[in-house]
């Protein structure tokens, strides 16, 4: 099984609708048993919480399902088990590497941005809608990013 991990800031905006479109697309791909798709964030102050308002919101205005996803934060078994740790922006690859460098494994997971994946993002960062309040700019830079990482995952792991 190969394991996706999505990370942002607090994870109630970016991480947790990267999941959520990501895993939707794992599924329309009949990949589910394939790979599994999970999120985090690199600070606590939001453990235990749905996605934001506006997440959810954006989501369910294109029918994707955020069933589930809860806040939480990133630990050190993470880097172990994960294969790809998938940052929103250049601030939580720091983060990530800062934090969970001690933890790897016997395996390094790929530690990247989303959007060096997007074909059309025209930005290498996803900007936190939870301080520019455009979350329908977010979804349209997740989903090119998610569309690209998927098709890259498909192609290098020869599913």
């Amino acid at each position: 099984m190969i394991k996706v991990l999505f990370v942002c800031l607090g994870n109630i905006c970016r991480s947790p609708m990267a999941e959520a479109v990501f895993r939707h697309y794992v599924k329309e791909a009949g990949l589910a048993d394939k790979i599994a798709v999970d999120s985090a964030g690199t600070g606590d102050w939001h453990t235990g919480s749905p996605p934001h308002r506006g997440t959810r919101n954006v989501l369910t205005a294109n029918r994707i399902s955020y069933e589930g996803i809860t806040a939480r934060q990133i630990t050190p078994s993470d880097m172990k088990d994960s294969h790809y740790i998938i940052v929103m922006d250049e601030q939580n690859k720091r983060d990530v590497e800062r934090l969970l460098g001690y933890a790897y494994g016997e395996k390094r997971p790929h530690i990247g941005k989303l959007l060096d994946f997007a074909a059309n993002a025209g930005k290498r960062d996803v900007p936190d809608p939870y301080y520019t309040g455009n979350f329908e700019e977010t979804y349209e830079l997740v989903t090119d990013g998610c569309r690209g990482l998927l098709k890259h995952i498909i192609e290098k792991e020869n599913l």
